[in-house]
Protein backbone atom coordinates (compact mmCIF):
# COMPACT_ATOMS: atom_id res chain seq x y z
CA UNK A 1 0.00 0.00 0.00
CA UNK A 2 1.24 3.49 -0.76
CA UNK A 3 2.47 5.25 2.34
CA UNK A 4 1.70 8.71 3.61
CA UNK A 5 4.92 10.16 2.20
CA UNK A 6 4.05 9.27 -1.36
CA UNK A 7 3.66 12.42 -3.48
CA UNK A 8 0.32 11.24 -4.82
CA UNK A 9 -1.13 11.61 -1.33
CA UNK A 10 -0.18 15.24 -0.84
CA UNK A 11 2.25 16.87 1.54
CA UNK A 12 2.38 17.33 5.28
CA UNK A 13 3.79 15.65 8.36
CA UNK A 14 2.38 12.79 10.42
CA UNK A 15 0.13 15.12 12.43
CA UNK A 16 -1.66 16.16 9.24
CA UNK A 17 -2.62 12.58 8.36
CA UNK A 18 -6.13 12.88 9.79
CA UNK A 19 -6.84 16.07 7.88
CA UNK A 20 -5.46 14.61 4.68
CA UNK A 21 -7.61 11.51 5.02
CA UNK A 22 -10.69 13.62 5.72
CA UNK A 23 -10.06 15.66 2.59
CA UNK A 24 -9.55 12.52 0.50
CA UNK A 25 -12.77 10.98 1.84
CA UNK A 26 -14.67 14.16 1.03
CA UNK A 27 -13.08 14.28 -2.42
CA UNK A 28 -14.08 10.73 -3.24
CA UNK A 29 -17.67 11.38 -2.22
CA UNK A 30 -17.85 14.68 -4.10
CA UNK A 31 -16.26 13.39 -7.30
CA UNK A 32 -18.62 10.40 -7.22
CA UNK A 33 -21.66 12.64 -6.79
CA UNK A 34 -20.76 15.49 -9.13
CA UNK A 35 -18.17 14.14 -11.54
CA UNK A 36 -14.79 15.71 -12.17
CA UNK A 37 -15.84 18.85 -14.05
CA UNK A 38 -18.56 19.85 -11.57
CA UNK A 39 -16.48 19.24 -8.46
CA UNK A 40 -14.81 22.27 -6.92
CA UNK A 41 -12.07 22.60 -4.31
CA UNK A 42 -14.49 24.67 -2.20
CA UNK A 43 -17.09 21.91 -2.27
CA UNK A 44 -14.58 19.30 -1.16
CA UNK A 45 -13.24 21.59 1.56
CA UNK A 46 -16.75 22.28 2.87
CA UNK A 47 -17.55 18.57 3.03
CA UNK A 48 -14.26 17.88 4.83
CA UNK A 49 -14.77 20.79 7.24
CA UNK A 50 -11.55 22.57 6.29
CA UNK A 51 -10.56 25.74 4.45
CA UNK A 52 -10.10 25.50 0.67
CA UNK A 53 -6.53 26.77 1.04
CA UNK A 54 -5.70 23.66 3.07
CA UNK A 55 -6.88 21.41 0.24
CA UNK A 56 -4.63 23.31 -2.14
CA UNK A 57 -1.72 23.13 0.29
CA UNK A 58 -1.90 19.35 0.44
CA UNK A 59 -2.78 18.55 -3.16
CA UNK A 60 -1.86 21.56 -5.29
CA UNK A 61 -4.76 21.40 -7.75
CA UNK A 62 -8.06 19.71 -8.44
CA UNK A 63 -6.31 17.22 -10.71
CA UNK A 64 -3.82 16.41 -7.97
CA UNK A 65 -6.64 15.97 -5.47
CA UNK A 66 -8.57 13.73 -7.86
CA UNK A 67 -5.57 11.52 -8.49
CA UNK A 68 -4.79 11.21 -4.79
CA UNK A 69 -8.43 10.41 -4.01
CA UNK A 70 -8.60 7.58 -6.52
CA UNK A 71 -5.14 6.13 -5.91
CA UNK A 72 -4.79 6.27 -2.13
CA UNK A 73 -4.95 2.49 -1.66
CA UNK A 74 -2.98 1.39 -4.70
CA UNK A 75 -0.55 -1.45 -4.18
CA UNK A 76 2.47 -1.86 -6.44
CA UNK A 77 3.02 -5.40 -7.75
CA UNK A 78 6.38 -6.99 -6.95
CA UNK A 79 7.45 -8.77 -10.12
CA UNK A 80 10.51 -10.14 -8.33
CA UNK A 81 8.25 -12.33 -6.19
CA UNK A 82 7.56 -14.81 -9.00
CA UNK A 83 9.66 -16.59 -11.66
CA UNK A 84 10.26 -14.61 -14.85
CA UNK A 85 7.78 -16.82 -16.73
CA UNK A 86 4.94 -15.81 -14.40
CA UNK A 87 5.41 -12.05 -14.37
CA UNK A 88 2.92 -11.29 -17.14
CA UNK A 89 0.21 -13.23 -15.33
CA UNK A 90 1.03 -11.54 -12.02
CA UNK A 91 0.76 -8.08 -13.56
CA UNK A 92 -2.54 -8.77 -15.32
CA UNK A 93 -4.02 -10.50 -12.29
CA UNK A 94 -3.01 -7.56 -10.09
CA UNK A 95 -5.04 -5.13 -12.20
CA UNK A 96 -8.00 -7.43 -12.93
CA UNK A 97 -8.33 -8.38 -9.25
CA UNK A 98 -8.48 -4.73 -8.31
CA UNK A 99 -10.99 -3.90 -11.03
CA UNK A 100 -13.17 -6.82 -9.96
CA UNK A 101 -13.13 -5.81 -6.27
CA UNK A 102 -16.33 -3.87 -5.44
CA UNK A 103 -14.65 -2.27 -2.42
CA UNK A 104 -12.63 -0.02 -4.72
CA UNK A 105 -15.40 0.94 -7.11
CA UNK A 106 -12.79 0.93 -9.01
CA UNK A 107 -10.64 4.03 -8.58
CA UNK A 108 -8.46 3.23 -11.59
CA UNK A 109 -11.55 2.97 -13.77
CA UNK A 110 -12.66 6.40 -12.53
CA UNK A 111 -9.23 7.74 -13.39
CA UNK A 112 -9.45 6.24 -16.88
CA UNK A 113 -12.97 7.61 -17.47
CA UNK A 114 -11.86 11.09 -16.53
CA UNK A 115 -8.47 10.91 -18.20
CA UNK A 116 -9.97 10.53 -21.67
CA UNK A 117 -11.76 13.87 -21.32
CA UNK A 118 -9.25 15.86 -19.28
CA UNK A 119 -5.70 16.48 -20.47
CA UNK A 120 -4.64 17.32 -16.93
CA UNK A 121 -5.99 14.09 -15.47
CA UNK A 122 -4.49 12.17 -18.40
CA UNK A 123 -1.11 13.38 -17.21
CA UNK A 124 -1.94 12.19 -13.71
CA UNK A 125 -3.02 8.82 -15.10
CA UNK A 126 0.33 8.50 -16.85
CA UNK A 127 2.09 9.14 -13.53
CA UNK A 128 0.00 6.50 -11.77
CA UNK A 129 0.63 3.91 -14.46
CA UNK A 130 4.34 4.68 -14.30
CA UNK A 131 4.18 3.96 -10.59
CA UNK A 132 2.24 0.72 -11.05
CA UNK A 133 3.87 -0.67 -14.19
CA UNK A 134 7.16 1.03 -15.06
CA UNK A 135 8.61 1.05 -11.55
CA UNK A 136 8.13 -2.71 -10.97
CA UNK A 137 9.75 -3.45 -14.33
CA UNK A 138 12.62 -1.08 -13.62
CA UNK A 139 13.10 -2.83 -10.27
CA UNK A 140 14.03 -5.92 -12.28
CA UNK A 141 17.02 -4.02 -13.63
CA UNK A 142 15.44 -3.63 -17.07
CA UNK A 143 16.79 -0.52 -18.79
CA UNK A 144 13.88 -0.69 -21.26
CA UNK A 145 11.30 -0.44 -18.49
CA UNK A 146 9.64 2.71 -19.86
CA UNK A 147 9.15 1.21 -23.32
CA UNK A 148 7.86 -2.08 -22.01
CA UNK A 149 5.57 -0.33 -19.52
CA UNK A 150 4.02 1.82 -22.23
CA UNK A 151 3.13 -1.23 -24.32
CA UNK A 152 1.76 -3.06 -21.27
CA UNK A 153 -0.24 -0.01 -20.19
CA UNK A 154 -1.83 0.15 -23.64
CA UNK A 155 -2.86 -3.48 -23.28
CA UNK A 156 -4.25 -3.01 -19.77
CA UNK A 157 -6.06 0.23 -20.52
CA UNK A 158 -7.60 -1.31 -23.62
CA UNK A 159 -8.82 -4.20 -21.49
CA UNK A 160 -10.26 -1.85 -18.86
CA UNK A 161 -11.99 0.29 -21.47
CA UNK A 162 -13.59 -2.63 -23.30
CA UNK A 163 -14.54 -4.73 -20.25
CA UNK A 164 -15.48 -2.20 -17.59
CA UNK A 165 -16.51 0.99 -19.41
CA UNK A 166 -17.79 0.05 -22.88
CA UNK A 167 -18.74 -3.44 -21.63
CA UNK A 168 -18.08 -5.21 -24.91
CA UNK A 169 -19.46 -8.74 -24.98
CA UNK A 170 -18.46 -11.45 -24.51
CA UNK A 171 -15.42 -9.87 -22.82
CA UNK A 172 -17.54 -8.10 -20.18
CA UNK A 173 -19.10 -11.39 -19.04
CA UNK A 174 -16.02 -13.61 -19.05
CA UNK A 175 -14.87 -14.88 -15.65
CA UNK A 176 -11.93 -12.92 -14.29
CA UNK A 177 -9.63 -15.95 -14.46
CA UNK A 178 -10.46 -16.38 -18.14
CA UNK A 179 -9.59 -12.72 -18.80
CA UNK A 180 -6.28 -13.09 -17.01
CA UNK A 181 -5.47 -16.26 -18.95
CA UNK A 182 -6.27 -14.58 -22.27
CA UNK A 183 -4.36 -11.33 -21.69
CA UNK A 184 -1.36 -12.54 -19.66
CA UNK A 185 0.55 -14.05 -22.60
CA UNK A 186 0.54 -10.71 -24.43
CA UNK A 187 1.83 -8.88 -21.36
CA UNK A 188 4.44 -11.61 -20.82
CA UNK A 189 5.63 -11.08 -24.40
CA UNK A 190 6.03 -7.35 -23.78
CA UNK A 191 8.12 -8.14 -20.70
CA UNK A 192 10.48 -10.48 -22.55
CA UNK A 193 10.59 -9.41 -26.21
CA UNK A 194 13.53 -7.60 -27.72
CA UNK A 195 13.06 -3.88 -27.40
CA UNK A 196 11.51 -2.18 -30.43
CA UNK A 197 13.74 0.86 -30.06
CA UNK A 198 17.01 -1.08 -30.26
Amino acid sequence: MMNSTDPLLGTGGPRSEGTRRAILGAARATFAARGYEQTTIRAVAARAGVDASMVMRYFGSKAGLFTAAVTIDLQVPDLRSVPASGRGELLVRHFVSRWENPVHDDELIALLRTGVTSETVAGQLQTVLGHLVAEPIAALGDDRAAERATLIAAQLLGLALCRYILRFEPLASLPADAVVAAVAPSVQRYLTRAAASS
